[in-house]
């Protein structure tokens, strides 16, 4: 039979055929079991053997299915995580932290994007559900009545991150976004400022930050803020086209945005029409990313705990695994409050 690159082969009838563990073994010279022994339980298997074994395997193509060794033992050793974009780095953090020790305790990942939807999580939770993970995890804590359901159902750990709620699905980790926004709010006020501006995409969790410092600005006074809301996901661009509504009004004295990324975007508007920073303008951003510090002016933002979150998140699940049991996993209900800090840098 010729090799195949893709797993498979082409018997003599011409019909494509998947490498099976019978092919490999015979490529190794060994029994099937012990084949499956060398790439399941290799502590089983003398050194020697297990070469063999992983050299036929290089040899014919062969991908064990992992799904279908899980099923015996009911794991999969797989973690699927739901993040609603990757195009900004403001989860970077979160996810390398959580993946790492993930996989240093012998766990895969699976990462699906739900571009700030919640029927696109709800199908992609059903899907993700379909490869029996040991785990879910979720980011914030909005979801349609169906997916929180569907999750009660599967009796799998689930861990929502980036967020809080008095009514978790099973484990939330994360900050309160309405604490953030009356905060910045409060600390923008001691400063001296009094026209406010803007500028958020249209992400639920930015959204209900800024909505917050809006009705703490109210509480002091300023009931008017200038606002703008920009498609997602958060681009310097869309910071740009922001920043551009509001500075062709009434240019406010400071614009507090959803995201460092954005805050970026409004920087480079400013500079664009030789506004100085922070005397004519200054600007507030979200997230700490890793530039915040290095650009100039350095931007002031909101740091948030990602790696702490995602170690959290995996010490979580990796605890429940420990923990189960043939009923499943029951909801712990357990909320982790990782808090915030505010950051003054040159932009304010």
């Amino acid at each position: 039979m010729a090799k195949k690159s893709d797993n498979r082969q082409t018997t003599e009838a011409g019909v494509l055929q998947s490498v099976t563990l019978i092919d490999v073994a015979r490529v190794a010279g060994v029994a099937p079991m012990t084949v499956s022994r060398a790439l399941h339980r290799p502590e089983l298997v003398r050194s020697d053997t297990q070469k063999k074994v992983l050299e036929a395997v290089q040899a014919t193509g062969y991908v064990p299915n992992m799904l279908a060794g899980g099923l015996a033992s009911s794991k999969s050793r797989l973690v699927a995580i739901l993040l609603p974009t990757i195009a900004s780095s403001i989860f970077a953090e979160t996810v390398q932290s959580l993946v790492d020790k993930l996989t240093a305790s012998g766990y895969q990942t699976l990462l699906g994007l739900t571009a700030y939807s919640t029927a696109r999580e709800e199908a992609l939770v059903e899907a993700i559900l379909g490869r029996r993970p040991d785990g879910i995890v979720l980011a914030g804590t909005s979801h349609t009545k169906a997916t929180v359901e569907r999750l009660a159902k599967a009796k799998i750990p689930v861990v929502e991150i980036w967020d809080l709620t008095n009514k978790p699905i099973d484990t939330v980790i994360g900050f309160s976004h309405e604490e953030v926004g009356k905060q910045v709010a409060r600390h923008l006020l001691a400063k001296g400022y009094k026209r406010f501006g803007v500028v958020s995409i249209d992400d639920p969790r930015g959204l209900r930050r800024c909505r917050s410092l809006i009705a703490e600005l109210a509480k002091h006074g300023i009931g008017k803020a200038t606002f703008a809301i920009l498609p997602a996901p958060a681009t310097v661009q869309a910071g740009r086209e922001g920043a551009a509504r509001l500075f062709d009004e009434t240019p406010p004295e400071i614009v507090v945005c959803s995201s460092d990324t954005l805050a970026q975007g409004v920087l480079a508007e400013a500079a664009s029409r030789k506004m100085s920073v922070p005397e004519q303008i200054a600007v507030m951003g979200f997230g700490d990313l890793s530039s915040a510090a290095h650009i100039y002016p350095s931007l002031s933002t909101v740091r948030v705990e990602g790696a702490v979150i995602g170690v959290k998140a995996a010490e979580s699940l990796l605890s429940r695994f420990a923990q189960s049991s043939a009923a499943g996993h029951q909801p712990v209900h357990v909320k982790i409050d990782t808090g915030f800090t505010i950051i003054d840098r040159q932009s304010t």
